[in-house]
């Protein structure tokens, strides 16, 4: 059986809802990254990086970072439709999966953990005004990307989906204005309209359920 490693609120969020999407049988063990579990001796077996998400496949050997997990199992799990079946559609739903993963992302960091980037702490707080208009810069651009859309890559839901799901939920958290990506919070809502996100969103006791 796979088994997910994943923390509430992370970005591990887009992994879990990609494997209630797919229907896998999979076990999923919580790591408290608010208590530091993810620097444990035992985790750090796991992912040295000391990160979630991390898959555990049936042979024992790990996966690690969301878009090489996301296309896995979109790969592993084909009947579920997560990645589009044409060879360039696949690599767009890639592309924008790493265009989150190496940008949306540390756009946020920058807000969240200044002092992963500078060791003085006097420059936390440029960090933090840099990573903010970034983050929301990002958001804005996900919201255009969103426009006559039903879903982010068009009429199909895939891998792409949960990844900027997580992204919507930061900016809540954050408080930044996100009625006003008109597009981005309608898709929002039709996510949370699907039973597996739901589930997901209920297990990991979401700020997005309070926000709907």
């Amino acid at each position: 059986m796979l088994t997910l490693f994943y923390s509430p609120g992370a970005c591990s969020m887009a992994s879990h809802i990609a494997l209630e999407e797919a229907g896998a049988p999979f076990e999923a063990k919580l790591v408290a990254l608010a208590k530091g579990e993810q620097r444990t001796a035992d985790y750090l077996k796991i992912n040295p990086r000391g990160k979630v998400p991390a898959l555990r496949l049936e042979d024992g050997s790990v996966l690690t970072e969301n878009t090489a997990i996301l296309t896995y199992l979109g790969r592993r799990f084909p009947e579920s439709a997560l990645l589009p079946k044409d060879l360039a559609g696949e690599a767009r739903c890639i592309a924008m999966m790493a265009w989150l993963s190496n940008w949306v992302h540390p756009a946020f960091t920058h807000i969240f953990r200044p002092e992963r980037f500078a060791a003085d702490a006097n420059a936390a707080p440029a960090l933090k005004a840099t990573g903010k208009k970034n983050f929301w810069e990002a958001l804005q651009e996900i919201d255009g990307l969103v426009i006559g859309r039903k879903w982010m890559q068009g009429d199909a839901f895939t891998t792409c989906d949960p990844y900027a799901l997580v992204f919507y939920g930061w900016g809540k958290r954050i408080e930044l204005p996100m009625t006003e990506l008109t597009s981005y919070t309608a898709w929002k809502d039709r996510m949370l309209e699907r039973p597996a996100v739901h589930r997901v969103l209920e297990r990991e006791q979401n700020i997005l359920l309070k926000a709907a």
